[in-house]
């Protein structure tokens, strides 16, 4: 990323603010503009989208069923329902659905959700829908089995990732883990990778609380065969990929790993000690008395200020290993001491080798200032 580059300046700033303005024939485009940019400047990027919401809810009527005609005029063009994936929309189109929660939470959700059906097809609105997942559940939950065979790709993926347990920066729900597993079932089989990311991200936040039921998942869905055995396998694999690192026996399995397969592994570090900054840098060598396919990462054990040491799985190599073909491996690991959002902090630090889900292998070095 360019030094000085601004994300939230790139999607939120004059030009689009005074675009979304030109949408709304009832605004005083310049008055409105103003008071946004009042405050923009100094905001954070989701500051940003409550703070246009802000705005623009105080210049609507306040009663959503006058609002909804405003919000639907301003609406551009959907979003091409041919595509299959990376089609985000413009972020710009956000605040109006956190206009839609707070005019219509309490009062009108049924006429809400129809808007939020209208708007995602512009903009995904898996933030907007969640206090209304909070507030009306069922009533949610029974539009969104219908939304699972919407014709647009943006309706459907709204389904998976607005129900999703940990979505990222988005409010908690309450919804049980299985709740939304039957909607769930609906969409493993779409034709849009937008919408089968989404289903596997979903998997994956689940798995975090409930692996097996994650695992009995996805070989359910590969019994039914509803979905193409290429795309099923690469839904695996994302859908598992925090198991993976944790060693989930049944999550190894469905990817062809055995973790009880017997193998030799060693790591060599080239220096027992490595500054901040200075990257680690290791040999490894897995070898097995047999044919076996095997997946390799490499665990770290930061230190932390209490004392005690914090482990982070990093992806190393994988491939199919025999008696004549050992996997040799080598590894430079630079120890950032500027990330922004995990810290070092020198002292005894450890590395291991984990194969196929197992610790096979560790060595200690020292992380100096």
């Amino acid at each position: 990323m360019a030094s000085g580059f601004s994300l939230k300046d790139q999607l939120f700033n004059r030009d689009k603010v005074r675009w979304l303005a030109g949408r709304f024939a009832a605004l005083d485009g310049a008055e409105f503009e103003a008071a946004v940019m009042a405050r923009l400047p100094e905001l954070e990027l989701k500051q940003r989208i409550d703070w246009i919401a802000t705005c623009l809810a105080e210049r609507l009527p306040a009663a959503l069923p006058e609002a909804a005609p405003h919000l639907l005029a301003a609406l551009p063009p959907p979003l091409d329902p041919d595509l299959r994936d990376d089609d985000f929309g413009d972020f710009i189109i956000a605040p109006l659905g956190e206009v839609v929660v707070a005019l219509g939470l309490e009062a009108h959700p049924e006429l809400s959700l129809d808007l939020i059906e209208a708007l995602t097809q512009r903009f995904s609105m898996e933030y907007a829908i969640r206090p209304f997942l909070n507030r009306w559940p069922d009533l949610v939950l029974a539009r969104m089995e219908g939304w699972a065979r919407h014709p647009h790709y943006h309706v459907r993926r709204l389904v998976s990732e607005g129900t999703r347990p940990r979505l990222p920066w988005g409010m908690g729900i309450g919804l049980d883990l299985e709740a939304a597993l039957p909607l769930l079932d609906a969409l493993h089989g779409d034709a849009s990778r937008f919408v089968t990311r989404s289903v596997a991200n979903h998997l994956n936040d689940i798995a975090k609380k409930s692996p097996d039921l994650v695992v009995e998942r996805l070989e359910g869905w590969r019994a039914e065969g509803r979905q193409s055995a290429k795309e099923l396998d690469w839904m695996t694999a994302h859908a598992l990929r925090g198991l993976v690192k944790a060693g989930h026996p049944g999550a190894l399995a469905m990817l062809g790993y055995d973790a009880a397969a017997e193998m030799r592994c060693n790591v060599t570090l080239r220096r027992d000690a490595v500054r901040v900054g200075e990257a680690l840098e290791f040999d490894c060598v897995v070898e097995t008395a047999k044919r076996t396919p095997v997946l390799v990462d490499y665990v770290l054990y930061f230190a932390k200020p209490d004392g005690t040491q914090r482990a982070k799985v990093f992806k190393l190599k994988q491939g199919v290993i025999g008696t004549s073909s050992p996997l040799v491996m080598a590894k430079r690991h630079v120890m950032k001491g500027d990330a922004t959002t995990f810290r070092l902090h020198p002292g005894p630090h450890r590395i291991a080798v984990q194969v196929n889900g197992r610790l096979r292998a560790e060595a200690g070095f020292e992380l100096l200032p």
